[in-house]
């Protein structure tokens, strides 16, 4: 049976820093931590419960899923949900999903089982046989950014607050508006890109603005994509004028692809993002902002509620906000 120190060896980490990495504690960079999860995984190993949980029924720790723990996003939602749990005295262990073999391996052997006292999910939307093996192991359950029948739940409303993003572009003048989203079908079955998408469709109706299949591409939801994926709009016979990009980080590569083709922005080429991400600010994207520290936060009070046998309310929706910056401006023709 693999012991800690076969994971710290085949990360290339010491004991201690693999320990803390699969405990989630915040003193491991979000690229150790993957490669520890990673080397986890390789080896089946499970994190030991002590004598005194066992013998209390209680492990004095969460246990939280999440399909791609590098990501911002996910590690900042992590950050939130850990502050809460450990002023309550609870540890968190992260469990990484990052692909569909590492999912179905998660719920056919269920590590989490007698090692937690409650999960958070981050993000997955879960089938109707994980849903159900999530309830049979008789702890709290809490999702973020996805539901399921019976299970607590905290997200925004992402078609709402993609339609005020595009609203913005169109009452700036903007006709041709790129998207930049997700692959189809998406990694994971998320159904975040499918509502940005709706909501991306919902204000181009509004405005009587035909959607053009061409003005679509997939940015993968990383900066890097999000490079690519401008650099394709761009080489269109008829470039769009507004581009609304799915998340910051696909932003940020838009931003990237445009300054290096010398397109002024937002003189030649708006760009709004969706996140404001840490680095939004700095790089002057205007952004809709979603509270996403305060996702992991409101989580983790609603496991604490039903730890403590107090009923947690059962969808909390946290609102988001337009934030203005430089990188949007009135279209070419309205100038």
């Amino acid at each position: 049976m693999p012991s800690i120190r076969d994971v710290a060896r085949q990360a290339q980490v010491s004991t201690a820093t693999a320990s803390r990495a699969l405990r989630g504690l915040p003193s491991v960079t979000a690229q150790t931590r993957a490669r520890v999860e990673r080397a986890a995984a390789e080896l089946d190993y499970v994190i030991p419960f002590n004598a005194s949980s066992l013998a209390s029924g209680r492990t004095n720790s969460v246990g939280i899923v999440v399909p791609y723990v590098s990501r911002w996003f996910f590690g900042t939602v992590i950050a939130g949900a850990e502050a809460v749990l450990r002023e309550a005295g609870l540890d968190l262990v992260v469990y990484g999903v990052p692909d569909a073999a590492a999912r179905a391996r998660f719920f056919d052997r269920l590590p989490v089982r007698r090692r937690v006292d409650a999960v958070l999910v981050l993000s997955l939307p879960l089938t109707a046989a994980e849903a159900e093996a999530l309830r049979a192991l008789r702890v709290p359950v809490v999702l973020v950014g996805s539901t399921a029948d019976g299970i607590p739940s905290v997200r925004i409303d992402d078609l709402a607050a993609a339609a005020q993003a595009v609203r913005h572009l169109t009452g700036l003048g903007h006709r041709r508006i790129g998207l930049l989203g997700e692959t189809d079908p998406p990694p994971h079955g998320f159904t975040t890109p499918g509502r940005r998408r709706n909501g991306y469709l919902r204000a181009l109706a509004e405005a009587g603005i035909e959607p053009e299949p061409a003005l679509e591409a997939a940015g993968g939801f990383t900066a890097a994509a999000g490079e690519t994926a401008m650099a394709r709009l761009l080489a269109l016979p008829s470039p769009p004028t507004a581009v609304f990009a799915m998340s910051d980080e696909m932003a940020f590569g838009a931003l990237k692809t445009l300054r290096r083709a010398r397109v002024g922005i937002p003189a030649g080429v708006s760009v709004i993002g969706f996140d404001d991400h840490e680095l939004a600010g700095a790089l002057d994207l205007t952004t809709i902002a979603q509270p996403v520290t305060a996702q992991g936060e409101r989580a983790a009070l609603l496991l604490l509620d039903q730890l403590h046998d107090r009923p947690p309310a059962t969808d909390v929706v946290l609102g988001t906000e337009l934030v203005r910056r430089g990188s949007t401006g009135p279209a070419p023709a309205a100038r």
